[in-house]
């Protein structure tokens, strides 16, 4: 193997720090064929469906493929904005803001850069700018609150395989979840809480995540207990009492059993149980996409007013606002402890400013 060569490795003074933030990805258009090159990579990934090979990737490519692109391109149209994909438009505000909010507490020279697991920009294009850029040290953190195998996996997967090319390897560190930082919680509870102050509190709360299979569960992954501690420590900061609160899962794939509650069948089952008014939140997305902005808000809401519901709101995901920016800078300062000087609060006045893009 020819390995990959850091670029000016005499380079002296200051060691920069990179940080690296992935999400999942998302397709380049809300077409049938950008959508099927992006399911392609998404569901031929071990990590995300844990099948034999020889098994799952006749049935990807002679069943799935060849119909779901066109259904799942006609909810992206739905959510595309001027700006495109919203989970990358998001993703990238959210890396800006971080930029900015990192600028003012860690002093030391910095880079942070935005990969994607199974779309542009990939995690390897993200590492390669990282070590263009200097970097010697790297903290990847995947914007996965919740620790999953087919998503927190995937990532180091994804960064140990580019890693494996490069002749000279940086000190690495991962974040393999923050779930119940109190940093985290608060900003859900803040976004919550505003949420209702301008729109009128609901009679229930509904947290939502993503579902996984049930197998992987009972296979020892340990993301259905960190939702529910997410869910616990949430409901807590709000003071809620267990009547006004519950959890469920969405975003099932395939006839087998997934996670449950369903959201889908909570929501629908609701107004007979005499909710009629109610919020959706759903803290495990970092910033909005098609499963929120399509699936919760657009198609959940239509099956809860079917059902006789009268009012249902969505809580935005914590996107760019500046309180995720301020949990995440904090986050990421503590993991860097010891590889510079760190000031969790505000950076002293006149010091010099190190991050860049």
């Amino acid at each position: 193997m020819r390995y990959i060569s850091s670029p000016d490795f005499h380079r002296d003074g200051a060691e920069r720090i990179g940080i690296l933030l992935v999400n999942s990805g998302t397709p380049e258009s809300p077409e049938p064929r950008a959508v099927r090159r992006f399911l392609a990579r998404f569901l031929a990934d071990p990590r995300v469906v844990e099948l034999p090979r020889a098994l799952w990737l006749p049935i990807l490519y002679g069943f799935v493929l060849p119909l779901r692109p066109a259904r799942s391109a006609r909810k992206y149209r739905k959510i595309w904005s001027a700006y495109g994909s919203p989970l990358l438009d998001l993703s990238e505000r959210l890396r800006s803001e971080l930029i900015s909010t990192l600028a003012q507490g860690m002093l030391a020279p910095l880079s942070v850069e935005l990969g994607m697991l199974y779309s542009q920009p990939s995690v390897a294009q993200a590492l390669n700018r990282l070590r263009e850029s200097g970097a010697q040290r790297i903290l990847v953190l995947p914007l996965f609150p919740q620790y999953c195998g087919a998503t927190t996996g995937a990532v180091y997967d994804q960064v140990n395989g580019e890693l494996r090319r490069w002749r000279w390897l940086p000190e690495l560190r991962f974040v393999a979840e923050y779930h119940d930082h109190p940093g985290y919680i608060e900003a859900l509870r803040a976004s919550v809480t505003q949420h209702w102050e301008a729109h009128g509190r609901t009679q229930h709360l509904l947290m939502s995540f993503h579902g996984i299979p049930e197998r992987y569960f009972h296979q020892g992954d340990p993301y259905f207990c960190k939702c529910q501690k997410t869910a616990r420590l949430l409901a807590d900061e709000l003071l809620l009492r267990d009547t006004e609160w519950s959890v469920s899962f969405q975003s099932r794939f395939g006839p087998s059993g997934w996670l449950k509650p369903y959201t889908s069948a909570v929501l629908a089952e609701m107004p007979a149980r005499g909710v009629r008014e109610a919020t959706v939140v759903c803290p495990g997305f970092a910033v909005d996409c098609l499963e929120t902005l399509e699936e919760i808000d657009i198609e959940n809401r239509d099956g809860f007013l079917r059902a006789g519901g009268q009012k249902l709101q969505y809580v935005p995901a914590l996107n760019a606002r500046a309180e995720h920016a301020r949990f995440l800078s904090d986050l990421i300062a503590r993991h860097c402890q010891g590889w510079t000087h760190v000031e969790l609060g505000r950076r002293p006045a006149g010091a010099a400013r190190g991050a860049s893009a």
